[in-house]
């Protein structure tokens, strides 16, 4: 079995290149809706080697073949790992030429891995380097941000260096190093591979456990209850996503033990970002239940009021928390967050289950508002939200499109092709992975709008529901440019 697969790129062959050879590249281009995650990575693509995992313990060894390397326009890996290398048989080359629009790239695989399984994951590959490559190109134009990658790694000949030390937007004209709370959950994870392919060092903070004593390379600990006053100490922004799972829409804020000690951290962490002479920007992760769980019909922007009940006064208790770093004159952002579609974790993937085995349906009632946003769009937030002066405050991430429930259902058959006649009650904690229990599929009928967003003319790349779900659950169409 093999596969061909040609398109192009709008952007020029070098910076493609460089832009594979980036830490985060391999997480960006792995399709989440393959049972493959990225573990170890290698920068060389002359001869370095990938790991990946895959379920009941199997592991994915891909190593870059010297022979098959031409820098700046070929290289190829191979499937090295038994017993996976016996049944793969695995070879891939990528291929990278000038053409008058960009760029071409050209994979063509060996395999007896089933043409059926490939064509998804090279769709999500092709959409998603074309909208990375285009989102970084147009945060260059628009705010001079850095990453364009003179600087990196692998770049060709001397790095330009900038005539001015901030660009227009006021942040520094170089790479930033960004601390990341959270890091390893699903935004955690995207965000991180994001900004590294941008050309940022992310340093990962990280809570000691009895089997993680010390700091991996590129790690900090991070002691809730203590931390170091020089956990910041050369860091430029904070991006903190711990409290992306606890304040989910529908968590369990009765867990108060837990909420407590976490804004009791959040505030410590606060009072870090005040004291430090380099990180004056920090976002934090917060979450749509700010507005309370039932709000009707009525159309909910930053400017609309704090909800009444348990978990909208539960998310304002995190914000509040932050008050030490805007009160310094640090530029902080609360990113209220609806419900992310991601193929590799969340909601999505239970509803995929569900509507595969013909047991989807609506969620709840029917008519009840569904405000979302994809796991693309959210990153390209927080990764705008650091260059831009203008994000501070309260930032709606939700889509422009707010569907309602019956809407998401129907989207979903028609993505998966399967029946949605059978309702979806509220689904418990335990069903959601990696939500740590605190987030379950119980959807409040808010109606929340991205006023701040539209205003700031971000760009959404997915606005419509339909193009996300395909994005997320590989039905995407595949180009040929041959």
């Amino acid at each position: 079995m093999s596969i061909s697969t040609t398109h192009i790129v709008a952007a020029p062959r070098e910076l493609v290149w460089r832009w594979h050879e980036q830490p985060g590249a391999v997480a960006r281009l792995t399709a989440p809706f393959f049972p493959l995650t990225p573990k170890k990575v290698s920068a060389n693509l002359a001869e370095g080697t990938d790991l990946f995992s895959l379920p009941a313990g199997l592991r994915w060894e891909s190593r870059h073949d010297l022979s098959g390397y031409v820098k700046g326009y070929r290289f190829t890996d191979v499937c090295v790992a038994s017993p996976i290398r016996a049944f793969a048989q695995w070879r891939h080359v990528h291929s990278f030429s000038d053409h008058p629009d960009g760029t071409r790239i050209s994979d063509e695989v060996t395999t007896r891995v089933p043409k059926s399984t490939l064509v998804p994951m090279f769709a999500y590959r092709q959409q998603q380097l074309i909208r990375d490559l285009a989102f970084a190109t147009s945060l260059h134009e628009r705010l001079g941000a850095v990453p364009l990658f003179s600087e990196l790694p692998g770049a060709s000949g001397p790095a330009e260096q900038p005539e001015v030390d901030e660009t227009a937007s006021g942040v520094p004209a170089r790479p930033l190093t960004i601390a990341i709370t959270g890091s390893r959950s699903t935004t955690g994870r995207a965000l991180s591979a994001q900004l590294t392919t941008l050309g940022h060092t992310v340093i990962q903070l990280v809570r000691p456990t009895k089997s993680r004593p010390n700091a991996k390379p590129g790690q900090r600990l991070w002691d809730s209850a203590n931390p170091d006053p020089r956990l910041l100490e050369g860091v430029d922004a904070l991006v903190h996503l711990v409290g992306e799972s606890l304040l989910g829409r529908g968590a369990e804020v009765q867990k108060l033990d837990s909420l407590a000690e976490r804004i009791a951290a959040t505030r410590r962490l606060a009072d870090l970002v005040a004291h430090s002479p380099s990180c004056r920007v920090a976002l934090v992760a917060s979450a749509i239940g700010a507005y309370g769980s039932d709000r009707g019909e009525e159309p909910l922007t930053e400017e609309s009021g704090m909800g009444k009940d348990e978990l909208a006064t539960a998310v304002g208790r995190w914000e509040s928390a932050f008050s030490p770093a805007v009160a310094a004159g640090a530029r902080v952002a609360f990113v209220r967050t609806g419900i992310v579609l991601s193929g590799s974790g969340g909601v999505l993937p239970v509803l995929r289950t569900l509507f595969s085995a013909g047991l989807g349906g609506s969620v709840s009632r029917t008519g009840e508002w569904f405000s979302w946003i994809s796991l693309d769009d959210l990153t390209d937030i927080y990764v705008t939200a650091l260059a831009d002066p203008r994000y501070s405050g309260t930032i709606n991430a939700v889509s422009p499109n707010t569907v309602r429930n019956n809407e998401l259902a129907s989207s979903l058959n028609l993505q998966l092709r399967r029946p949605a006649s059978f309702p979806i009650p509220g689904l418990r904690p335990k069903a959601l992975p990696g939500t740590g229990g605190t987030a379950p599929l119980e959807l409040a009928p808010q109606r929340v709008l991205p006023t701040f967003l539209v205003a700031a003319e971000f760009s959404f790349r997915y606005p419509e529901l339909g193009a996300a779900l395909a994005h997320e659950v590989g039905t995407e169409r595949l180009f040929d440019a041959s």
